[in-house]
């Protein structure tokens, strides 16, 4: 799941949440390994709560990011710093429907890198929702 994985505005990578302050929430980057204060005053996304526009409806990231690991067996997506024309060829590929009007490079350079961010980082796994609801059917 992505819980507790944010996006913060202004910020390179993604951090994760680890620690509720006065006026702020002490987040670590996911990048690097440092801690720091992210105020209410920044523009923080939490990753669960992101979607991608398509011609139909909404898609959540975490669906997107399912593709995206089906793809790729588990490993790592196309370097976000291939070309555009890659970048959209890669994403048409794992998410057909996306809006290419409303959907632009930047925006899926901004999911691969984050995707590649979880992998690397092992915070990524697409079964463990349906993990979860096994086991409680199964008792």
């Amino acid at each position: 799941m992505l819980k507790g994985i944010l996006a913060i505005s202004g910020q390179r990578g993604l951090f994760k949440v680890v620690s509720q302050a006065k006026n702020s929430i002490i987040v670590e980057s996911l990048i690097d390994g440092k801690r720091m204060p992210a105020y209410a005053t920044s523009r923080i996304s939490a990753l669960e709560d992101i979607s991608i526009y398509t011609e139909d409806e909404d898609v959540k990231l975490f669906d997107v990011f399912k593709a995206i690991y089906e793809k790729e067996n588990g490993g790592a997506s196309i370097a976000p710093k291939s070309s555009g024309k890659e970048l959209k060829a890669y994403f048409e590929d794992i998410l057909p429907l996306y809006d290419k009007d409303r959907v632009y490079v930047s925006d899926i350079k901004k999911v691969l890198t984050w995707y590649n961010l979880l992998i690397e980082n092992e915070l990524f796994d697409p079964n463990a929702t349906e993990e979860e609801e096994e086991e409680s059917t199964e008792d």
